[in-house]
């Protein structure tokens, strides 16, 4: 039996509207409260059912809160190092699942499924990994990029100062006094 989050998917979906901006303290509070009662009623919904599949429903909604919460704090104060708590908080809660579920066989199938479960949540925290290590070179490579290209204007600022100062000296007197001066002025010397 899965619990479905309508309320808590229409706040991360309002969230989601306006991803440039972090949210404000005020909505990260309200989407929490409205995140802790969903939690609430999916577990009280588990009641109707008993042994394993309880446990497995009782582990399904406090995962999809888990995640719900991660999700939150990635879009509160978002970041590469958020993101990849979200996907190994995924990766986790999965993996909980299907251990949870793996209870129900015996001997052979049962270790297999234990080690399949474990096999996706290694794939799923190396992946996470990968992402946040791209994400961060990307960030770095527009940082650098950023760099160069502030660099490359003041270099070529620089050096067309120069050119035009040299032109100046081919004058003499007032005429080259104005000249070395509109120069400095154009290129933002002093």
């Amino acid at each position: 039996m899965k619990f479905k989050f309508l309320p808590t998917m229409a706040v991360l979906a309002m969230a989601m509207v306006i991803p440039a901006q972090a949210m404000t303290k005020t909505e990260y509070k309200a989407a929490g409260q409205i995140l802790d009662g969903d939690r609430k009623a999916a577990i009280t919904a588990c009641s109707a059912t008993s042994g394993n599949a309880k446990s497995v429903c009782v582990m399904e909604a406090k995962g999809q809160y888990a995640i719900a919460q991660a999700d939150l704090d990635a879009k509160y104060k978002p970041s590469a190092k958020a993101d990849m708590k979200l996907r190994d908080k995924r990766a986790d809660v999965a993996y909980d699942i299907a251990n949870a579920k793996c209870k129900e066989l015996s001997g052979n199938p049962k270790d297999v499924c234990i080690k399949d479960a474990k096999s996706a949540k290694v794939a799923a925290k190396a992946d996470a990994k990968v992402a946040k290590v791209t994400s961060e070179a990307k960030a770095d490579t527009t940082k650098k990029v950023a760099e160069a290209r502030k660099d490359a204007v003041e270099d070529k600022s620089d050096a067309a100062y120069a050119a035009a100062k040299e032109r100046c000296d081919a004058l003499a007197g007032d005429v080259k006094t104005r000249c070395v001066n509109d120069a400095k002025a154009k290129f933002g010397k002093s």
